[in-house]
């Protein structure tokens, strides 16, 4: 179900230092990018798609998407992705509320994640709402109202910490449950080794 009122932004503006470095989004997995089902599972979830990278945005050409920087310098961790998306609806969805940010190393996120965010949200577009399941939050998964872009970029630029559940905390906020049936694989099982691109290569095997 697409969601003409939210913009969509996936985060990949991590440094992968336990990959070696380089764009983990970019690795294969099972034939194709992990950034490519990122953007399947999230592009009938919300409107317009931005990409969230710093560097070379031609490497990402291949994917037909907006390539939006940190406005923020030093690698300052996702706020800063999600700073560089609510900065890019404000020009080119003027029409949407928020965003939903996803990290372009978790392929297996749910396909119906905005939905329940929104839920969550309830009729407060202001609300922050972040993703949980099993107990633990999962910041990078959430609706951002386009409203907090300014006190998110003060908090940036001014503040102490760049600690994502510490600018949450400041705003009207809620979280989303996405705790998995038992025996169900975690649905933000994110890809940062080797070793975890391996797994979801068989996680992706049982999907099929």
């Amino acid at each position: 179900m697409t969601t003409p009122a939210l913009a969509g932004c996936i985060l990949a503006g991590g440094l992968a230092r336990r990959m070696g470095g380089g764009d983990k989004p970019l690795l294969s997995l099972g034939g194709e990018t992990m950034l490519a089902r990122v953007i399947a599972r999230l592009r009938p979830q919300v409107g317009p798609l931005v990409l969230n990278a710093n560097g070379e945005a031609g490497r990402f050409a291949g994917f037909g998407l907006p390539v939006a920087p940190d406005p923020v310098d030093g690698f300052a961790g996702p706020l800063a992705g999600v700073l560089a998306g609510l900065r890019w609806a404000q020009v080119h969805a003027p029409q949407a509320e928020g965003i939903v940010s996803v990290a372009g190393d978790t392929p297996f996120y749910p396909a119906d994640l905005a939905v329940r965010l929104m839920a969550a949200r309830g009729e407060d577009p202001h609300r922050i709402v972040l993703a949980r399941a099993d107990g633990h939050m999962h910041p990078v998964f959430g609706y951002w109202p386009v409203s907090a872009a300014d006190s998110l970029e003060t908090f940036l630029r001014e503040g102490t910490t760049r600690k994502v559940l510490a600018f949450v905390d400041m705003h009207p906020n809620a979280s989303a449950d996405f705790t998995p049936p038992p025996g169900a694989p975690d649905p933000f099982f994110n890809v940062n080794t080797p070793e975890d691109l391996a797994a979801a290569e068989e996680l992706l095997k049982a999907e099929a």
